[in-house]
């Protein structure tokens, strides 16, 4: 399989955004500018009058609802997980809602035999599908903020602009469409190992402290908060297992081992490690932000940035050109997880 370098990837990238037109599928780039948001990422989350969950509820916001935040506010309480955010009419609890940072890229051009993975950066996108005779039409679920897609070519879309089209990982004879300006292509580079010559790594995972530590013999190389399966009824087992699979990119559905119970699918989880035959996995996670208390169906939920550094750091080694192109995982015998009370 052949090696994409950083220069040929940058090479793809001849398309500049000043030549998009507005188009009813793309928001104005403006209301994103120099902002941060939060998504409501579940059912509903209430607006208190205080940053506290004792004082009074002024309104709730359903899913998907996108709101500014204008203050970061640590009020102590509750002791786990104290972050509230000033949001228009009093305050919101983190603990449902995903904080993010919109942006817009530039279009490839062309992509490689070999697909490329991109990041979703607007708040939620939504897929279209076509079919001759048919012409073009939405698709059953969205995809949001940092989850992760395999882009398989460049077309038009139905506005006659760059779309890229999406390689389902989960039915691999389906592809959807999305505005190639809300994915960023990720250079292969960002996959790059993390010390892959060092075989004597092992995971610990105190599922009472709901942390879990990385360790290179008996050296700490990094630690991190998690959210463990839900405590006597989904419980995520104990023992020690072994890294099985990994894939950079999992569409699962809220039968599987991820995920609460008011997801519908998951798509494009993002960094999943899978260490039992039922679907145990360590995995970043964009529909929460409640780490440090049980939030899942068995699996190890970890924010993106910690899940990505245990995708590069743990066995078995998969850099990007070493993912399998069928079935678009790396398999191996892995790293030791430790997991206990």
């Amino acid at each position: 399989m052949s090696r994409i370098s950083r220069r040929d990837f940058l090479k793809l990238s001849g398309l500049a955004l000043a030549g998009l037109a507005f188009s009813p599928f793309l928001p104005e780039s403006s209301a994103f500018e120099a902002t941060e948001f939060v998504r409501v990422a579940t059912h509903w989350v209430s607006v208190y009058k205080e940053p506290n969950d004792q004082s009074e509820i002024i309104t709730s916001w359903p899913r998907d609802t996108i709101l500014p935040i204008y203050e970061v506010v640590n009020s102590g309480t509750p002791d786990y997980n104290p972050i509230w955010y000033r949001v228009f009419g009093g305050y919101m609890h983190r603990a449902r809602l995903q904080r993010i940072r919109p942006a817009y890229n530039t279009p490839l051009t062309q992509v490689p035999e070999t697909r490329l993975l991109g990041e979703v950066t607007v708040p939620y996108v939504q897929p279209y599908t076509y079919k001759a005779g048919e012409g073009w039409r939405p698709f059953w679920f969205r995809l949001y903020y940092s989850t992760i897609h395999w882009i398989n070519a460049v077309e038009a879309g139905p506005d006659g602009q760059p779309w890229y089209q999406i390689l389902d990982e989960a039915d691999k004879t389906l592809y959807y469409y999305v505005p190639a300006t809300h994915i960023r292509p990720i250079a292969p580079e960002e996959m790059t190992p993390i010390s892959p010559e060092t075989t004597n790594k092992w995971i610990d995972i105190n599922l009472r402290r709901q942390e879990l530590v990385c360790y290179e013999g008996n050296t700490e190389v990094y630690r991190a908060k998690i959210s463990s399966g839900l405590r006597y009824v989904y419980d995520t087992p104990t023992g020690r297992f072994h890294i099985q699979s990994k894939h950079p990119s999992r569409r699962m559905n809220a039968a599987d081992l991820a995920a609460s119970d008011d997801e519908n699918v998951l798509a494009g989880v993002p960094w999943c490690c899978f260490f039992t035959d039922k679907g145990h996995a360590l995995h970043g996670t964009y529909w929460h932000d409640n780490f440090g208390m049980t939030m899942s169906h068995g699996c190890v939920n970890l924010t993106n940035e910690d899940a990505k550094w245990l995708f590069r750091w743990s066995r078995p080694v998969a850099p990007f050109e070493e993912i399998d192109r069928r079935s678009l995982d790396k398999r191996g015998f892995g790293t030791l997880i430790d997991i206990h009370y």
